[in-house]
């Protein structure tokens, strides 16, 4: 992890990095702007409630206009889900088909990452899938062996599919809006991680550049979903 909330390191790029929470490790940084992003994500929920959210997701685009774009695809909004744990995660297009794992913070305060090339994981900190807010997946884009999972996320296209299943049984199906690319150094954590009065789902990975001088990737590639639909639970 070195750049704004969390870049994704493949292996080959981790073994060459800054020790986390070393002099000049972003990371420390990354902490403090969850917790205030968490807080601004509150007064954000009360504000879209009150209809009175102008929060922009992308720069042209406000989040009630990629909330109608999802409404068009469905036809009608979706429904919020209860808070329940994502447990797989599902990209048809790009052939993603994978469990998840749970990321929060390490003992010293930086951030996790996931501990298998092959799974991404969710920022448990944040909402679950579908909830009202900016849920946020990371995965690794490649290791010393080839890619990792989310090596074509940067090829997704708007309109593609990305579901979430649920460990109640629900089904949260999402649409992708659009795919950008960030140098690390001016990450959009607020874009990212904030709450836009929408049910979001953020798919983050590492792109751009490799530096073998630095090791690392020099940007972040981000794909932007919106919730369209909920497949509930079966019943007992």
């Amino acid at each position: 992890m070195t750049s704004q909330p969390p870049p994704m390191e493949s292996r080959r790029s981790q073994r060459n990095s800054r020790s986390p929470g070393s002099k000049g490790d972003p990371t420390r940084w990354w902490v403090v702007a969850v917790i205030v992003l968490l807080l601004i994500g509150v007064g954000f929920l009360v504000s879209s409630l009150r209809g009175k959210d102008s929060v922009m997701v992308h720069p042209a685009t406000s989040s009630s206009a990629v909330h109608a774009a999802a409404t068009k695809v469905t036809g009608t909004p979706a429904v919020v889900p209860a808070r329940s744990v994502p447990v797989s995660l599902r990209i048809p297009s790009i052939g993603v088909s994978v469990s998840l794992s749970k990321l929060g913070l390490n003992a010293d305060g930086t951030a996790q990452v996931p501990a298998k090339y092959a799974e991404p994981g969710w920022f448990k900190l944040g909402p679950a899938p579908g909830q009202l807010g900016s849920a946020v997946i990371l995965g690794h884009v490649d290791d010393k062996k080839g890619p990792a999972v989310f090596y074509k996320l940067p090829t997704l296209k708007p309109g593609d599919k990305v579901d979430v299943s649920l460990a109640d049984g629900a089904v949260t199906h999402f649409a992708v809006t659009t795919v950008e690319k960030f140098l690390k150094a001016q990450f959009p954590a607020q874009k990212v991680y904030g709450s836009h009065g929408i049910s979001a789902l953020q798919l983050v990975t590492c792109g751009g550049k490799f530096n073998s001088a630095t090791g690392h990737y020099e940007s972040n590639v981000v794909a932007f979903t919106t919730l369209v639909s909920t497949t509930p639970a079966a019943k007992k």
